[in-house]
């Protein structure tokens, strides 16, 4: 069992690293951005050093930051659950020619939005002392539903002492317990190792849920029921929790995660007005179970349109705590391109009554044309001294093996794709290619359905 201290806890923030297959198949339905850029030729090389330029610049600032890699791609073993067979090569011809649709979802990338990756808890909070991790079921779509299995033995591989670490598995996968890990999940506290409250939101309940308070347009991808088994995997009590409605309007308006609409970091709630369908409550009930007060910032409407916070991500930006007490809000370029955007980070946020004291931005444009900021791209662990020394592996980013990552990277990653390229053999191969290098080049053993046979 961890003894964890408020001084030696820090919040580490384990980026996805974006996969070879990295393309734009338009498959999240509600994912505005994604269903925008649908058949564009993608760059995955520079998507991915885009999203270590990132990480690096954030560890270069002070801040912790871990690695987690991608899926296997494209998933094989899917397409041939499916009833296509043959060599690799003839599977993927005749699922380019039968199911496209079905190919480019086996192919996807998006396994680097690590916020989907799962649920976590620390162990400050943990009734056994240890650090809890529950692998999203991300049974929304047929492409994320792919990635828990992998994900799972990842988490379990590099968080591998029971000791200090606890795996709890993924959700049943059925619409009733529809869960999409820690974008829907906001921990807030005072410092990192103190007690927190956790804020969980949902789009909709499986069980006696009010139709005339779910979104018409897109659907809710978050149940209530999901959110309260993980509390309960973890141990969490009643003191521990609240449990929020999003805005159906705004799961409309495209915020098909809550980490679109809202972002929080120690007592600081950066929101949208329109994120919850009962704001008032929602703060009450946190203002009466933290311990430390609660700072919220409230973006309004008329500063901030629903459709302008979903095209720029403001809220899918990283808040994130410095030593002197401020903080950084890590915004990404397409904040900069709408006026009202960027002129409420000046006057509300900056200038406003509250610890954000810089914003940084960062282009993470491969990524933000599938739908998916700088929020997305990391899964937040709070994590002891002791803790991050039980980690297994070559996870926390330094400058050497951002190094190595960049030359792997650069050595194995085609810098142009289009959804036809990826009925070719050739990119399967040079996939696991890479895949096998990585696991090496990270010393997390073999995670891979490739590598475990």
């Amino acid at each position: 069992m961890s003894q964890t201290t408020n001084a030696d806890c820090r919040e580490v923030n384990f980026d996805g690293l974006v996969g070879p297959t990295h393309n734009y198949s338009g498959l999240a339905l509600g994912n505005v951005a994604s269903m925008r850029h649908g058949g564009l030729v993608s760059n995955p090389r520079e998507a991915a050093l885009q999203g270590l330029a990132k990480m690096k610049s954030l560890l270069d600032a002070g801040y912790a930051q871990g690695v987690l890699p991608p899926q296997q791609r494209p998933d094989l073993g899917a397409l041939r659950s499916l009833g296509f067979t043959g060599s690799n090569r003839e599977v993927l011809a005749r699922a380019a020619a039968e199911a496209p649709q079905v190919l480019r979802a086996v192919c996807s990338a998006s396994s680097m939005w690590t916020a989907n990756a799962g649920t976590v808890t620390p162990s400050r909070d943990a009734p056994d002392g240890r650090v809890h991790f529950t692998p999203a079921n991300l049974q929304s779509s047929f492409h994320r539903f792919l990635e828990p299995e992998t994900t799972g033995r990842v988490l379990a591989a590099i968080f591998r002492d029971d000791a200090h670490f606890a795996h709890h598995p993924a959700l049943p996968a059925t619409p009733a317990f529809s869960d999409e890990g820690a974008a829907n999940h906001t921990r807030l506290c005072g410092e990192h190792g103190e007690a927190g409250v956790h804020l969980y939101v949902y789009g909709r309940q499986a069980f006696g849920g009010d139709p005339a308070h779910e979104p018409k347009r897109f659907p809710a991808r978050q149940t209530l029921e999901a959110s309260q088994a993980v509390a309960r995997q973890h141990g969490l009590a009643a003191r521990q929790t609240v449990f929020a409605q999003q805005h159906p309007a705004a799961i409309d308006a495209g915020v098909f995660h809550n980490d679109v609409i809202a972002v929080g970091n120690g007592p600081v709630l950066l929101y949208h007005e329109m994120a919850f369908l009962d704001e008032q409550a929602t703060l009450d009930e946190l203002r009466s179970k933290m311990s430390t007060p609660l700072i919220p910032v409230r973006v309004p409407g008329e500063a901030v349109s629903l459709e302008d916070a979903v095209a720029s991500y403001l809220f899918n930006s990283q808040l994130l705590s410095n030593p002197d007490g401020s903080m950084t809000l890590v915004v990404p370029g397409e904040c900069q391109e709408r006026e009202a955007v960027w002129r409420t980070i000046q006057d509300l946020l900056l200038a406003g009554h509250n610890p954000i004291g810089e914003v940084v931005v960062k282009d993470v444009k491969q990524s933000m044309r599938n739908g998916g900021g700088p929020a997305c791209l990391r899964l937040r662990v709070v994590l002891s001294a002791e803790e991050r020394a039980a980690l297994t592996g070559r996870v926390l980013l330094t400058g050497a093996l951002h190094g190595e990552l960049v030359d792997w990277v650069e050595r194995h990653y085609r810098d142009r794709l289009a959804p036809d390229d990826l009925a070719d053999p050739q990119l399967a191969d040079e996939t696991l290619t890479a895949l096998d290098e990585l696991t090496r080049l990270l010393e997390i053993g073999s995670v891979y359905p490739f590598q475990l046979g």
